[in-house]
């Protein structure tokens, strides 16, 4: 399979949500209309942003669907099928590739853990070969599944076993690794950066993609960094992600992904709520949000 590199900012979307918690697809064509227009390359469905662990496998299809629908040929999108369950995930990934999506992705199982490279790769081997067609990418985010497994071991082992794996979604902060996998095999895999706050870092280590959930609303931002950065302007790229690690500290300060969600809301698309355990923000702290993001100039203006 010849894999096509993801490149610039993929952003990991909010899933819709009604009052009432049950799922609510009407907004996705907005949200695909944003990250169109902010210069976004793609759209990475159903995972920890989008709470995909949260959410039952016939929703889960319903999300990768509307996604699909929504971006056309102007998004590439990346359908995340991981689950606790290898026939849940199998399933999910079989459907991705029958509704057209570029490819799919997968976290480690987060309840019975891969104790090793060789378990985990015995886990992702039969869900990539559910969508042969589609390239593979492994989601790592040891931070939430518990799977703190050496990347560059993956990919040596994995490689061997999974024709159309394509790299990792590198969502840890071991920054040996993750320059060992950008380079391992003369550059093979596709390895995407998953820390928004950390972006200039993964481009100095020669980063050509990223995947986040703050690309949904300050795209901008992360896209004059990637600029100035590549024009050599390192004080310029340094003044941009300062301005979006502000921003992501705000956020953190104020309940991390819930407060993310009614970040989307104050930039003009409301997701609705976030389902439990995680717990919405209420009127009052939203409007503290508010207040706190105003001085910084947000919403992000393209």
């Amino acid at each position: 399979m010849k894999i096509i590199p993801l490149t610039g900012l993929v952003a990991a979307p909010f899933t819709p949500f009604h009052p009432d918690g049950s799922l609510d697809t009407s907004p996705v064509g907005r949200q695909a209309s944003k990250l169109i227009a902010d210069g976004v390359t793609g759209a990475f469905a159903c995972g920890t942003t989008g709470e995909g662990p949260s959410m039952s496998t016939d929703e889960r299809t319903r999300v990768a669907e509307a996604w699909v629908a929504a971006a056309g040929e102007r998004l590439r999108v990346i359908v995340h099928v991981g689950h606790a369950s290898i026939a849940e995930a199998m399933a999910l990934a079989a459907h991705a590739q029958g509704i057209g999506a570029a490819g799919i992705a997968c976290m480690a199982p987060f309840f019975f853990k891969p104790g090793s490279v060789e378990d985990l790769v015995a886990f992702c081997a039969p869900v990539a070969a559910a969508a042969p067609e589609l390239p593979f990418y492994y989601y790592h985010i040891p931070s939430l599944t518990g799977a703190n497994l050496p990347m560059v071991t993956f990919l040596a082992a994995a490689g061997r076993v999974i024709p159309n794996l394509a790299g990792i979604k590198y969502t840890h902060e071991d920054m040996l690794d993750f320059s060992a996998c950008l380079r391992f095999d003369g550059g093979r895999y596709d390895i995407l950066f998953g820390r928004d706050e950390m972006l200039l870092a993964g481009l100095a280590l020669g980063a050509n993609g990223a995947i986040g959930s703050t690309y949904n609303y300050m795209a901008p931002i992360y896209r004059r960094a990637m600029e100035a950065f590549g024009r050599g302007d390192i004080a310029a790229a340094r003044a941009e992600q300062a301005r979006a690690t502000d921003i992501i500290a705000v956020m953190l300060r104020h309940g991390g992904l819930p407060a993310g969600k009614a970040m989307m809301a104050i930039a003009g698309i409301d997701c609705g709520p976030v389902r439990p355990p995680l717990h919405d923000l209420g009127d009052a702290r939203r409007e503290s949000l508010r207040r706190d993001l105003e001085p910084l100039g947000f919403p992000i203006q393209t």
